[in-house]
C-alpha cells in the first residue's frame, strides 16, 4: 500500500468513557429527591411530647391526630406502657405552627363517642376514630404532660355572660343541660359546685351573647327538666316536657317581667325554683337583643306534648 493509498483510510476515533455512568443517574436523583423530603419534614417538624394517660384505648400510633380548633396539630408517634405499667405513655409530635402549644398548663385528653352528662358527645370520631384535644397554657415549654380524663372546663368567651344559680338540691340537671327563654335554647349549664357553707349547690350558667339582654336582676329561674302532668276537669289529661333533649338531661327556664330591671352582670345570683309560677309563664317584656336566632329545642312548640286524653273529644 503506498502513501495515498494510507490517506483514503478513515481514521479510528476513540471515545473517552462518560464519568458518570447512567446507570448511576436514577439512583442520584431518588437520593437528591429523598433528601429534600426529609429537609421538609425536619423544617415543619415541631417538639415531640409525651403524654400520660390512664386508658389508652383505641390511641394507635401514625394513625391517631392532636386537634386544636378543629385543626390537625400533630400526630401520634407510638403508644406504650410505663416501665411501672401505670399509665399509658402516648408520645406525639406537633406540627412547627404548633409547638406553642407544648407549655406549662396545656391540657390534653382524648375525645371519643359517648352519651356523657353533657348529652351526645364526639359524634364525628364513630367514623374518624378517636383524637387527643389539646387546650393551650401559658406557661414555659413542656415535653410531659399528664392526660385529662374528662376535657376541662372551657373559658368564657368574651361577650358571654356566666351567671350563679342556687339549690338546695341538684335533681336531674347535669353539665350541659339547656337553658331556655320561651322555649328557645339561649345559654347551657357550664358546670356546678358545693357553696361554701355546703347547703347549697351554686350552678354555673352561660348565657350565650346574643342573649345577655334577657337576663335581669329581677328575672325568674325554674327547673325545666322532668315531664310535668297535669289534669283539667274539661282539658283531660296531659303530661309535657320543655323538649326532648331537656327530658334526658335536665333544663333550665327563666322569664323577665314586663318592666325588666338592670341588666344581670358575670357572677350575679339567682336562686333556681323548683316549680314556675303560673304569672311568670304570661310575662312577655319587650326586650332588643342583637340577633333573633336561637337553637330551636327539639320540640315545637315549646312544650312537648307526649301524651293527652280529652275526655270531650269522644
Amino acid at each position: 500500500m503506498d502513501e495515498s493509498q494510507a490517506h483514503d483510510l478513515p481514521e479510528a476515533r476513540i471515545k473517552k468513557p462518560s464519568r458518570i455512568s447512567m446507570v448511576w443517574i436514577v439512583p442520584l436523583v431518588a437520593a437528591i429527591v429523598g433528601g429534600w423530603l426529609v429537609f421538609k419534614y425536619v423544617r415543619q417538624a415541631g417538639p415531640v411530647i409525651s403524654i400520660m394517660f390512664n386508658n389508652g384505648n383505641e390511641i394507635e400510633a401514625n394513625q391517631t391526630t392532636l386537634q386544636y380548633r378543629g385543626v390537625r396539630v400533630g400526630d401520634v408517634l407510638s403508644v406504650q406502657l410505663t416501665k411501672e405499667a401505670k399509665y399509658v405513655e402516648v408520645q406525639a409530635r406537633l406540627d412547627k405552627s404548633a409547638e406553642s402549644l407544648a407549655r406549662e398548663g396545656s391540657v390534653f385528653w382524648i375525645v371519643r363517642p359517648e352519651v356523657g352528662a353533657g348529652g351526645l358527645q364526639g359524634l364525628e370520631t364513630i367514623v374518624s376514630g378517636p383524637y387527643i384535644q389539646v387546650q393551650p397554657g401559658s406557661g414555659g415549654e413542656q415535653k410531659k404532660f399528664i392526660g385529662a380524663e374528662e376535657p376541662p372546663i372551657l373559658k368564657t368567651s368574651e361577650g358571654e355572660l356566666e351567671i350563679i344559680l342556687t339549690t338546695p338540691s341538684l335533681g336531674s340537671l347535669t353539665v350541659g343541660a339547656p337553658v331556655y327563654y320561651r322555649g328557645m335554647e339561649v345559654g347551657s349549664v357550664r358546670y356546678f359546685v358545693l357553696g361554701k357553707d355546703s347547703t347549697t349547690v351554686n350552678i354555673h350558667v352561660l348565657i350565650e351573647t346574643n342573649f345577655e339582654s334577657l337576663v335581669r336582676t329581677d328575672s325568674k329561674f325554674w327547673n325545666a327538666g322532668g315531664i310535668s302532668a297535669h289534669f283539667g276537669l274539661f282539658s283531660g289529661f296531659s303530661m309535657s316536657a320543655e323538649s326532648l333533649k331537656s327530658l334526658v338531661i335536665g333544663g333550665i327556664a327563666f322569664a323577665t317581667p314586663p318592666s325588666p330591671g338592670i341588666l344581670a352582670t358575670n357572677g350575679g345570683t339567682f336562686p333556681l325554683n323548683e316549680k314556675v309560677d303560673k304569672k311568670w309563664l304570661k310575662w312577655s317584656p319587650v326586650i332588643a337583643i342583637t340577633n333573633a336566632q336561637a337553637k330551636a329545642s327539639q320540640s315545637s312548640p315549646s312544650s312537648l306534648l307526649l301524651n293527652s286524653v280529652n275526655p270531650n273529644s269522644r
